[in-house]
């Protein structure tokens, strides 16, 4: 008999990032099916950890308009999307219309502090830049985990906004993979 208590819910944000921090795409510096077999490998073990994957509507949208319309699909990234039970932070959306996709609308934040107080997987965010500042803002992220593309793009929108602070962070893994991204996990000191 298993005597270990379960663990609560865990905020992950989860992020391609440009070498000089931008994770906002305004050119073409990342393409999800260039990621090597390694990679996937992580990404993979990872998302066994996750239960709710949490996105913004622009996100969501931008996902639902792409990984359910790839044929074969060598990643399978759309078929674990697929099985991923997704929350939509949004005020207009009312029909995800995507399987195991449901609306979080007004005090969406206590919703997922709700979440992170019972019992349960990773709820990890990715993409949805407004959603991880007010994550971040509400001191709701415990993990970050960076997978750092070489790419300098200039400009664009990073994950932490202005003024963030976040002084307790320790680097807990780090990997090189030879398609040049490398992978940087932080954990935040809280929680």
């Amino acid at each position: 008999m298993d005597t270990t208590a379960p663990t609560t819910r865990r905020v992950v944000i989860s992020q391609n990032i440009t070498l000089d921090g931008s994770i906002e795409m305004l050119d073409d510096w990342f393409d999800p099916q260039e990621s090597n077999e390694a990679e996937l490998e992580v990404l993979f073990e990872q998302s066994q950890r996750c239960e709710f994957l949490l996105l913004g509507r622009q996100t969501f949208e931008d996902f639902r308009g792409y990984w359910p319309e790839v044929e074969d699909d060598a990643t399978g990234i759309s078929s674990d999307l697929d099985e991923q039970e997704k929350l939509v932070v949004s005020s207009t959306l009312t029909d995800p219309a995507w399987q195991r996709s449901r609306v979080l609308s007004s005090d969406w934040i206590e919703e997922v502090r709700r979440l992170t107080a019972e019992p349960g997987q990773d709820i990890v965010v990715t993409g949805s830049i407004r959603v991880c500042h007010a994550l971040i803002s509400a001191g709701l992220v415990v993990e970050y985990r960076l997978y750092v593309v070489p790419y300098v793009q200039g400009r664009g929108r990073r994950l932490f906004p202005d003024g963030t602070t976040i002084p307790d962070l320790d680097l807990v893994e780090s990997q090189a993979f030879s398609n040049g991204h490398a992978l940087l996990v932080y954990k935040a000191g809280i929680n």
